[in-house]
């Protein structure tokens, strides 16, 4: 792991206070439903165990809790602590015989995403913003609407009503800028929302030009729950997601817990803080660009690869660039690869010869049937080689929301990080740890020198849920090697020398006094490992 200064530990337990006593996390994803046991062990927090067991929020069960009480009956099994009672409750806090935890952090991506409508000014400056709010966390953007929108107001009132959001997110104006533009917009909102029956009448947020709150609320609060945010862009400059981005994930928990059956208890008992998986990686990412001295410019790169969506959170000296793609993903969100990709993008990962007629199949069965497991070697490659493609297309898109100054060795090449952390069951069930970082390198081609990390238990989404207990409890975990995986360094030059010219000369020096000479050739992969009497 990168190596995170004594001195810079202390200021934050020194600030935060740490709270010292057990931590159980609960992740439920749309195909698994993920627990993670830590405890303080001399004053200091270790990872324990982890269990996992399939999620439950879905046909036939329709009830998360089912799936969660399965993944604490292994978790039980696995660390030898009870963690339910005889009624099978959770024990929050934990009892005098050690049963149980202290706190429970949940994070949540199951569930079909809010479907939402964006409104903004203009198309490159406040609808490209709250586009950027939006894809936060789990949304399906269903409809788009700006004044370079050419239909008439009546024809985008209408597709709202035959459409019905859950939620609207308006955005426009700078602070002290345009306003008739924005309350032309607001009231065609108004005028749709007065349309619609009270019951499918959806959330609005709205953060635009501050000065016309008054008016905006006297137009929407009669009519629908509305939330007034700071402004996302308050200059042509500057852009402030954070906010607003705040209320928008109280506004999913509150669906969320609503609507998929289960959570409730668990939202409760993490004292109704509840978030989304998304919002739980980036904490991490963030939090971590904080604490790991580095180049201004240099940044933390976290990507979670799941079923139905793929996160990738960008965290530059806590500055967090944070996107879900939802239709992005190794189970039923292989349908935006299918939109987007053409099938050699991905046939050309394969090591073997596979029909693309097999290779289709395989997908849309994957769409149908997002649980299946791969049944033959042909099946596993045929996943791998679409981690690459999502995760490939996930951050190229991701990218243009990076900060411009982002330092890259040439140009169109990733930007530098360190690290790279990367989660998701298509990695970590890889048959070996070579397997799972060559996924990694195909799909990103990164470039100079970076770290690779591998999330093997899921367990950044719970952290950064959990950091709101503690922030000292992300860094002594982020040092912990039982935690996450240390793939290793990845040193990657841009060269034009001919294949197969040597281009590197790399000596490795053991603590036992062996050492290590390899040549790296011009367009090949080289692997060294650690000497196993290091």
């Amino acid at each position: 792991m990168t190596e995170i200064p004594l001195e810079e530990i202390q200021e934050v337990e020194q600030q935060e206070q740490l709270r010292l006593g057990s931590l159980l996390t609960v992740d439920i994803g749309s195909i698994n439903t993920r627990a993670a046991l830590y405890d303080t062990v001399e004053g200091r927090y270790r990872f324990l165990a982890a269990g996992t067991s399939p999620t439950t929020s879905d046909a036939p069960m329709f009830d998360a809790s089912e799936g969660v009480s399965r993944t604490l009956d292994r978790l039980q099994a696995i660390s030898g602590r009870m963690l339910k009672d005889r009624d099978a409750h959770l024990i929050i806090p934990s009892i005098a015989d050690g049963s149980g935890a202290d706190y429970l952090s949940t994070t949540l991506s199951a569930g079909a995403p809010l479907k939402t409508v964006v409104v903004g000014l203009l198309d490159e400056v406040s609808l490209k913003s709250v586009t950027k709010l939006a894809n936060t966390i789990y949304t399906h953007i269903i409809e788009t609407i700006s004044l370079n929108d050419r239909r008439k107001s009546e024809e985008q009132i209408d597709t709202i009503q035959q459409l019905r959001p859950e939620v609207i997110l308006i955005a426009g104006g700078t602070d002290d800028g345009a306003s008739n533009s924005v309350l032309r917009l607001v009231n065609s909102v108004s005028l749709a929302l007065s349309l619609l029956p009270e019951s499918h009448r959806p959330e609005v947020l709205f953060a635009g030009n501050q000065k016309l709150a008054g008016q905006v609320r006297k137009s929407i609060e009669p009519l629908a729950h509305l939330h007034i945010a700071p402004n996302i862009r308050p200059s042509l400059a500057a852009e402030q997601l954070g906010p607003a981005q705040t209320i928008f994930t109280d506004i999913f928990r509150r669906f969320q817990v609503s609507r998929v059956m289960g959570v409730g208890e668990l939202n409760t008992l993490s004292g109704g803080q509840l978030l989304p998986t998304s919002n739980g990686l980036g904490r991490v990412v963030r939090f971590f660009s904080k604490i790991v001295p580095q180049p201004t410019t240099k940044g933390v790169l976290g990507i979670d690869v799941g079923a139905s969506s793929t996160v990738v959170a960008g965290g530059f000296n806590g500055d967090l660039r944070l996107q879900v793609f939802t239709r992005m993903g190794i189970g039923e969100g292989l349908v935006g690869i299918l939109e987007g990709s053409q099938l050699e993008d991905i046939t050309r990962w394969l090591p073997l010869e596979i029909p693309p007629s097999y290779v289709l199949d395989y997908i849309q069965n994957k769409i149908t049937h997002p649980t299946t497991l791969p049944a033959t070697v042909e099946d596993m490659y045929i996943e791998q080689a679409l981690a690459r493609e999502i995760m490939r297309r996930s951050v190229q898109r991701a990218i243009s929301s990076f900060p411009k100054n982002a330092p890259r060795i040439g140009p169109n090449t990733l930007p530098v990080f360190d690290p790279i952390l990367v989660g998701g069951g298509v990695l970590t069930n890889a048959p070996s740890p070579a397997q799972s970082l060559l996924i990694i390198l195909d799909a990103l081609q990164p470039v100079g020198i970076q770290r690779i990390i591998l999330d093997k238990n899921n367990l950044a989404p719970g952290l950064g849920a959990a950091a709101a207990v503690t922030p000292a409890l992300v860094t002594q975990l982020l040092l912990d090697p039982t935690a996450f995986v240390n793939l290793g360094f990845v040193i990657s030059p841009i060269s034009r020398a001919r294949h197969g010219t040597a281009v590197l000369r790399v000596r490795i020096q053991y603590e036992t006094g062996h050492e290590n000479v390899v040549n790296v050739e011009q367009g090949k992969v080289s692997f060294k490992y650690r000497d196993r009497k290091d």
